[in-house]
């Protein structure tokens, strides 16, 4: 058999898209998932010009769990209004932080660290983090979730938190990320409610999801490339306002 690519003819009209996913319905795994039960809550807030609906993972994410919660937009008057419920006290949810903090470089043997205001590790990491009662997430690039910050003033009430994964995303040469601890949106759920609820089958069960997702873009990419558009580099922009290369 030859090694060569075949030519294969683009679809005759676009197929629709999974109403749950959002995703075209040839790369679409919803049939496979089986939502968890979880004790904490999961808010996850995309940026209206996040676009990449191929490798894109909030939806996917929020279909882990019976109680998760997904909002598109740029801001909310409070975490009550994005979450569609009353909330006790913000400060008792958790946003992953988007500062330049690093936890392999402020505790190198931990996945999960509670930042202070000023960046720095909190006191009393256990009981803080027993505390929480839900996670946020900023979903977009680096610079859509940077606006998503700044136009809500009421995430300077929760706590932040940031990660520490053990290895690097599961995206590979197919979605490049600023900084090596750049995880796509689904691993950071699945990393941080686990850690958090000390149940290591949630990390398990989503990685296994995204693994298949993956597995079935590179499927339909060999068949249908024109549903699979490699998105641009996700860069982090410097000082001067300019994006990195990566």
């Amino acid at each position: 058999m030859s090694d060569q690519p075949h030519d294969h003819p683009p679809l005759a009209e676009a197929p629709p898209d999974c109403p749950h996913c959002q995703k075209p319905l040839p790369l679409c795994i919803c049939d496979s998932v089986t939502p968890l039960e979880s004790r904490l809550g999961l808010l996850i807030l995309q940026h209206p010009q996040e676009q990449d609906r191929a490798l894109g993972t909030a939806r996917l994410a929020a279909q882990q769990f019976k109680t998760a919660v997904v909002r598109v937009g740029l801001s909310w008057p409070s975490l009550a209004k994005a979450l569609g419920r009353a909330v006790a006290d913000p400060a008792r949810w958790a946003i992953l932080y988007l500062g330049s903090a690093k936890a392999a470089d402020l505790d190198p043997d931990s996945e999960v660290l509670a930042l202070t205001r000023k960046g720095e590790v909190a006191e009393n990491q256990r009981a803080i983090l027993k505390s929480i009662d839900g996670v946020i997430l900023l979903d977009g690039t680096w610079s859509q979730a940077k606006a998503l910050w700044w136009r809500n003033p009421w995430m300077l009430k929760c706590q932040r938190v940031i990660l520490g994964p053990r290895r690097p995303s599961r995206y590979g040469h197919l979605r490049r990320e600023p900084r090596r601890d750049g995880l796509s949106t689904i691993e950071a759920a699945g990393l941080l409610m686990a850690a958090l609820e000390r149940r290591p089958e949630i990390a398990a069960a989503l990685d296994a999801s995204f693994e298949r997702m993956l597995a079935r873009y590179q499927e339909v990419e060999k068949e249908h490339p024109e549903l699979t558009p490699r998105p641009k580099p996700r860069g982090k922009p410097d000082r001067r306002g300019r994006k990195r290369r990566v």
